[in-house]
């Protein structure tokens, strides 16, 4: 820390109780009370420096008893100490803690050229261009601007202190950033066999663009926000005004706090021994605030960052602005959001259900109207009757957000309190060709399912309306054929277009085996004849295999035949089952490379796909 060292005389002062006294041999002629503290002076050392004790003194020349009160001073009887020490030569030491009340205190007594050369103002301006080089010093001094923050305001100080600390943060920090003493004390080296002048290298080696988050996050907010103000108009990259902006809300609040805490995680901050108590209001008004500061620029915070803000924001019922802005927010990168995350309790007066539902529905909306506004959205991807479901779908935005909104419903599926509309409402927003598979939807359906058994035939058949039949992979299909939660009509629809798949692979393998065929018989003698033959043979078990599949498959309808009304086989011959006859299953001919299945007609059945072309009782 820099100091500038005023005077040569020795000490002459000397306090009693809440009086200063100088002993400089002639009793003192002035008392002059600052606050609580009265000091015993002379006038000529004083009137001589300074043009308002000047008036003042000569005022009171004819009183009896010469005092005089200057309980407006800046910086209090601390400044007016230094002061009075300087006019009469005494030793006094300036600090990057004390210059800046002992400046707006010399301009209060308008101690300027004019009543001595080097006189306090000049020398405390000096000094302050000395702070302003250094880091540590200028925080020093615009900390203690919050003292005398009116005057300092009207001489700018604050707004230059800002100004050096802003140049500083903008700068290389491999050149410009200088240890400081707060991350010193910080930092921690556990005594790892390290010498300390190694530390000291590593540390500087390793200095990043985030070395000044720590000593910002000290500032009060208004300081806090008029140096992020300064960095931004200087090019700061909104990434690392957003990671500072971060570790700041860290620190101050409370409820932000994560599991795994770390200072190069910008998601969280080690702040566990500064975290602030402030008032719930004050914490509110904080958040409000750094939601504010926010950058516009997407990605540039966290999706769970922002959920953090958004479930603190709802806990302090903050402004409705307030929570709007960071949904939006979250919508607009909802796809980088985890599961758990969107877990958000229930905040409202009247919690009807454990999560707050509502809340995620806007966030979906929100993502929904901005993918739909992009460029570059996802193409509808439409599966045909019999086509088969690639097994590893490209991951785009939108298909990352149906995954995390099917396994959100099957989190929330077990509330008996969720009301079947507002479930259907949210798993309806994801269009169709978002979901490749939908074992996801088939999941959170059946969950709610079990929990909700008083739902109604019709009420489980609108409710199976939200998953297409097509898209259920081969477990899903095995476990929906067997499940006496799902309607009747769902059950054959996915028996049916399981079947309508295998008939499809067979025809396939046919197809690949006369391409085979034909190609091999051109170029190969007697031995690749041979060859030929086990291929044939091998693809012939396989054939026999899909066939035994399709046996098992038509054994399972006529035993859900038994099981049901006449009404139900109804249906199955309309979608063309007859009873299988095991005997002569496995004679009968395969399927060739034009068989196809008829797909039910749209008045009889049709596939569950988001609810349209159902059948009508």
């Amino acid at each position: 820390m820099v100091c500038m060292k005023l005077g040569s005389k020795p000490e002459a002062f000397q306090r009693e109780g809440q009086t200063w006294t100088c002993k400089a041999g002639l009793p003192g002629d002035v008392v002059i009370e600052v606050g609580e503290m009265s000091f015993h002076l002379h006038k000529f050392p004083l009137l001589s420096r300074s043009g308002v004790l000047e008036k003042l003194i000569q005022d009171i020349t004819d009183q009896p008893n010469c005092s005089l009160q200057l309980h407006d001073l800046p910086g209090g009887a601390k400044s007016f100490e230094i002061i009075a020490k300087f006019c009469y030569g005494v030793k006094v030491e300036l600090t990057p803690t004390n210059v800046v009340s002992v400046r707006c205190a010399a301009e209060h007594l308008h101690m300027t050229e004019a009543y001595g050369e080097g006189n306090l103002i000049k020398r405390t301006e000096d000094f302050l261009n000395e702070v302003f080089a250094n880091w540590d010093d200028t925080i020093k001094a615009l900390e203690s601007c919050e003292d005398v923050l009116s005057y300092a305001q009207e001489l700018h100080i604050d707004s230059r202190c800002i100004e050096s600390l802003a140049n500083k943060a903008c700068a290389d920090p491999i050149l410009s950033a200088q240890p400081s003493s707060r991350r010193k004390k910080s930092s921690s080296f556990n005594g790892d066999g390290l010498w300390n002048g190694i530390c000291t290298e590593i540390e500087s080696q390793t200095v990043g663009e985030d070395w000044w988050y720590e000593d910002a996050s000290f500032f009060s907010l208004p300081m806090y926000k008029r140096l992020i103000f300064a960095v931004g108009s200087k090019g700061m990259s909104p990434e690392i005004t957003a990671a500072s902006l971060m570790f700041y809300a860290n620190r101050h609040l409370p409820g932000l706090m994560g599991k795994s805490i770390s200072k190069n995680n910008v998601d969280h901050v080690n702040t566990s021994s500064s975290i602030s108590s402030l008032p719930e209001e004050d914490q509110r008004h904080l958040l409000e605030e750094i939601v504010s500061l926010l950058p516009e620029k997407k990605g540039v915070i966290s999706t769970k960052f922002l959920l953090r803000l958004l479930h603190t924001a709802m806990k302090s019922h903050a402004s409705s602005t307030c929570r709007e802005d960071l949904e939006k927010r979250v919508g607009a990168q909802l796809d980088q959001a985890a599961l758990e995350d969107l877990l958000i309790p229930n905040m409202g007066f009247t919690v009807e259900t454990l999560y707050d539902i509502d809340c995620v529905q806007r966030i979906l909306d929100h993502f929904i109207s901005a993918d739909q506004d992009s460029e570059g959205s996802s193409s509808p991807c439409i599966v045909e009757e019999g086509q088969l479901i690639d097994q590893n779908p490209p991951l785009t935005p939108i298909t990352k957000v149906a995954n995390l909104v099917d396994g959100y419903l099957a989190e929330v599926a077990p509330d008996v309190n969720l009301k079947l509309p507002k479930f259907q409402m949210l798993a309806a927003v994801i269009p169709d060709y978002a979901r490749p598979f939908n074992d996801g939807i088939y999941r959170a359906i059946d969950i709610y399912l079990k929990a909700h058994p008083w739902l109604t035939d019709s009420e489980r058949e609108q409710l199976c309306r939200l998953m297409n039949c097509q898209k259920l992979s081969v477990e899903a299909c095995t476990h929906a054929a067997q499940n006496e939660r799902l309607p009747l009509r769902v059950v054959v629809q996915v028996i049916f277009f399981e079947q309508l798949r295998l008939r499809t692979s067979v025809a396939g393998w046919f197809f690949v085996s006369e391409n085979l065929e034909n190609s091999q018989g051109q170029q190969v003698d007697a031995d690749g004849k041979e060859d030929q033959g086990t291929g044939m043979n091998d693809m012939g078990l396989k054939v026999s295999e899909l066939e035994k599949e399709c046996l098992n498959m038509k054994q399972e309808i006529d035993k859900l035949g038994k099981g049901k009304s006449s009404s139900s086989w109804s249906i199955l011959s309309l979608l063309g089952f007859k009873k299988s006859n095991p005997k002569n299953s496995n004679t009968s001919k395969p399927c060739n490379s034009k068989a196809t299945a008829s797909p039910p007609s749209e008045s009889t059945s049709a596939p569950v796909n988001g609810g349209e072309n159902h059948e009508k009782h």
